[in-house]
């Protein structure tokens, strides 16, 4: 019976598995991470002893999060359509945003944000100014604010760029793609850098949970590139950490067990604390993945002359 590998069979048709989790092996799950501290750094002839599991869960849960903030170049990416109210939600697992892009024509063009604020809450007022309350004493609130309503209908004033067209650099208003203007050629001059940029701009609303976008983003496909905490929504199952870490996540455990335990010298927590940052130092350098061959692509074409 001839043999074939797995490659061949599923290029010559087969289908892959449905669970197959291809290049798991390079991670380490946070149940495997709790085991190892257990049976090999806490125990009666160790530092660390007496230990309840749950800490020791707990501290390797801050570790990993640390990491994701820090020093892991796995950047989660989602696509959405942003509709007519020019949001776009936030992932559940939202940290910090790496690159917002549109994606158009098969390119993806980075976006701009805007400094200015794009979005408001607001409450309903009588004609004296007063706010309007319900029958329970809360107070009552539009659909949209004021600038909301202007930034989805398009009559809020942007910036126009297009180095082909005349009203290149102009304030005008962007309705439905098509864009107007107040005023002639010539007749104003000056550009605005905060908000210079032919695509469209955001802003991020955090407490909201969403991306608020100018009227040009209306129908468009939004890329979002993203930091996580790689908590996987609170489901301990799926935690994992790359294994060039692994060494650093026993080593940030010993020493937040220590530092926050009664009676260790100091001399102790200072070593640990030594221990823990070198090893986090030498896992970034294993992981940066410093190519030869990506070093010769960057230099390549460094002595061209510029015309």
């Amino acid at each position: 019976m001839a043999y074939i590998s797995q490659y061949q069979y599923y290029e010559n048709g087969g289908a892959a598995p449905e669970d197959a989790n291809w290049g798991s092996y390079q991670y380490v799950s946070l149940y495997d991470i709790v085991n190892n501290f257990m049976l090999m750094y806490a125990g009666n002839h160790n530092l660390v002893n007496n230990e309840e599991r749950f800490k020791v869960l707990f501290h390797a849960k801050r570790a990993i999060q640390e990491l994701n903030y820090d020093a892991f170049k796995e950047i989660k990416i989602l696509e959405l359509n942003v509709g007519n109210t020019l949001r776009y939600v936030l992932p559940s697992d939202y940290v910090n945003w790496v690159r917002i892009s549109v994606y158009k024509d098969g390119l993806l063009y980075p976006l701009t944000e805007n400094i200015q604020t794009n979005w408001s809450s607001a409450y309903l007022q009588d004609n004296n100014s007063r706010i309007l309350f319900d029958v329970d004493g809360n107070a009552l609130s539009p659909q949209f604010s004021n600038i909301d309503y202007d930034r989805i209908t398009g009559s809020k004033k942007s910036i126009y760029l297009n180095a082909n067209n005349p009203f290149n650099g102009y304030e005008g208003y962007c309705c439905d793609g098509v864009w107007y203007f107040d005023y002639q050629i010539g007749a104003r001059f000056g550009l605005n850098t905060e908000t210079a940029n032919a695509n469209p701009t955001f802003r991020v609303d955090k407490k909201s949970g969403v991306i608020n976008f100018s009227s040009d983003m209306s129908n468009q496909s939004c890329i979002l590139e993203y930091v996580s905490d790689g908590m996987e929504n609170g489901n301990d199952v799926d935690v994992t950490v790359n294994k060039l870490f692994e060494e650093y996540v026993y080593a940030h455990i010993e020493h937040a067990i220590l530092n926050s335990k009664l009676g260790v010298q100091e001399y102790i927590i200072a070593r640990a604390r030594k221990r823990k940052s070198a090893l986090l130092r030498n896992a970034k350098i294993r992981i940066s993945n410093i190519h030869p061959g990506r070093l010769l692509m960057n230099m390549r074409g460094k002595d061209k002359w510029l015309k």
